[in-house]
């Protein structure tokens, strides 16, 4: 976790949808957060209307707290290539 810099780029992947986001496994210890408003540019009523686990997604790294042991992610702000 001492690694992740806010804005850094990741490629993970998803472990468990429910309704408030997606939690994305990104080789650390724990897995970060993508918070329902994060996961697409279009409103959506559920996560599960983009993804599933299993994917393998693209994420930003917005904020890392270590002492909460939280990893604060998005997929709607990954830059496009």
């Amino acid at each position: 976790m001492k690694d992740l810099k806010p804005g850094m780029v990741l490629t993970g992947t998803v472990r468990n949808v429910i309704d408030f986001g997606v939690f994305v496994d990104i080789g650390v210890h724990q897995d970060g957060l993508v918070h329902i408003s994060q996961v697409s540019q279009k409103f959506i009523k559920h996560p599960s209307e983009v993804v599933s686990v299993g994917d393998i997604v693209q994420v930003v790294v917005l904020e890392v707290d270590e002492k909460k042991k939280r990893i604060g992610l998005s997929m709607k702000q990954v830059p496009k290539a």
